[in-house]
This record gives structure tokens, sequence and C-alpha cells, in this order.
């Protein structure tokens, strides 16, 4: 059994959560959130808490319920603080821009990418280099980071590209003449 799937999520004051069939929705100040779980994971509401059962004895039902608990707890903390990861830019003439619902990146290829907004997603840039992107989805968020570190992952040699803040990049000696 799961350790974690035991634990009830408490549900904080202005947050609502509601359950109907597989999928559970949480609403907050910082946004709603909606995942759907597979039927093998009971999900209940009651008195501020919401607690989670696997509804078959398999080794399969079993992991999915704390995976399950791990998942909503993450809503709750995502409705209410939010989750925000940070780029950065780095090489001569790269730069990013807002364009009203799409983000302009300038990232050395012959023509602009513009990359549309998803809802539920704000994006801040400041200083033409510095990207903030901020959500009440931890998925959504990691994933739209991920497309825009993807459009120019950064290179060994020269260390340019779009990087999270905090990440280290292993860099190469180039080639020798000799």
């Amino acid at each position: 059994m799961s350790r974690i799937g035991k634990q009830p999520v408490l549900i904080p004051d202005k947050v609502k959560v509601s359950v109907t069939g597989g999928t559970v929705l949480v609403e907050g100040p910082k946004g709603k959130v909606q995942k759907s779980f597979s039927p093998v994971v009971k999900v209940t509401v009651a008195d501020r808490k919401v607690t989670f059962a696997p509804t078959e004895d398999t080794r399969f039902s079993r992991a999915m319920y704390g995976t399950a608990r791990s998942v909503v707890a993450g809503m709750v903390k995502g409705v209410t603080q939010g989750y925000s990861k940070d780029l950065e830019i780095q090489g001569v003439g790269f730069k990013a821009n807002l364009k009203g619902s799409q983000l302009d990146l300038a990232l050395g290829y012959s023509h602009p990418i513009l990359m549309d907004i998803p809802e539920g997603i704000k994006i801040t840039v400041t200083d033409q280099t510095k990207i903030k992107v901020e959500g009440a989805d931890k998925q959504l968020v990691g994933a739209v980071t991920a497309e825009i570190r993807g459009y120019y992952p950064p290179e060994p040699y020269k260390g340019k590209g779009v990087r999270i803040v905090g990440e280290r990049v292993r860099r190469k000696e180039g080639k020798t003449v000799a």
C-alpha cells in the first residue's frame, strides 16, 4: 500500500474541490485545474479533505492511488500559490517579445518563432532575455517551458540558447589547431 496515498489532502479556505466520476476539478484564487484519473482509484471529498482509495487489489491500483493523491495535492497548491519557471536567453541577437497572445522569439534562425500562449499560462518578458512562465497547472507550466527551451536548447561549445535558470550546461572544448 502507498504511504502517500493514505494521507488525505487538506482543502484550504477559498479552494473548492469537486469530483464527478473519475474527474477532479479544483478551483481557487489563481485559477482552476481539472484532471481525470483511472477508474482503479476512488476519490472522495468530505469535510475539507480529499481522500483516496484503490478500488482493486492489484499492484497498478495501489500505485495509482498514491500518484492520484500527489497530483491532487499539486493541483491544490497550484490554485493557491501557483507555479512558475524562469528561462534565460543567451546569444548575440537572441531575444524574446510578447505580441498579444503570442511569444515572439528571435533565436538566430532566418525567421522569427511565434508561439501561441496556452490558456491558463501567463508569460512575462523582461530585458528581452528573461522569460517567466506562470500558471496554476504544474504540468502545463513545465510543458510550455520545455517547448520554449526546445526551440534552441543550449549548445555545449558557445553556450548560446534558451536555458532554464539554474541549469548547468557542460561546456566542450573546441577544435585546436596544431
